[in-house]
């Protein structure tokens, strides 16, 4: 995806309403890096990798993404290191079972406090 903004402030924008990336690709002058440093923490919030002046591969974190590409070119997800089932690798599961609001992490207690984006029942 490519994005024309007119200033700082509206790349600014534009990026904080970016959903979370893959690969962030930079392309300029040493300069340009310098000048526009401020995006590094930005991008690290957003996305796994950050590329300067180099091309990734075409891939989206979304859920039919799988390493043989969109369904249905592939179903079977087990081995992936893309799309939102990658996610899996990293994982050690904990179950917690008949647990109070109280006693739950913050991140997993129904009412949300944190303010975390998550999928409930698919939603």
């Amino acid at each position: 995806m490519t994005v024309a903004v007119k200033d700082s402030e509206q790349l600014r924008a534009a990026l904080l309403g970016l959903r979370g990336q893959l690969i962030a690709t930079l392309i300029g002058e040493a300069e340009d890096f310098e000048a526009f440093a401020w995006l590094v923490s930005l991008l690290e919030e957003k996305v796994g990798r950050i590329l300067i002046n180099g091309y990734p591969t075409g891939v989206e974190v979304c859920d039919a993404m799988v390493h043989g590409g969109p369904y249905p070119a592939t179903s079977d997800a087990r081995g992936t290191s893309v799309g939102t089932l990658a996610i899996d690798r990293f994982l050690r599961p904990v179950c917690y079972q008949n647990y109070p609001q109280s006693l739950l992490p913050e991140a997993l207690r129904d009412g949300n406090p944190l303010g975390l984006r998550r999928l409930v029942n698919g939603q």
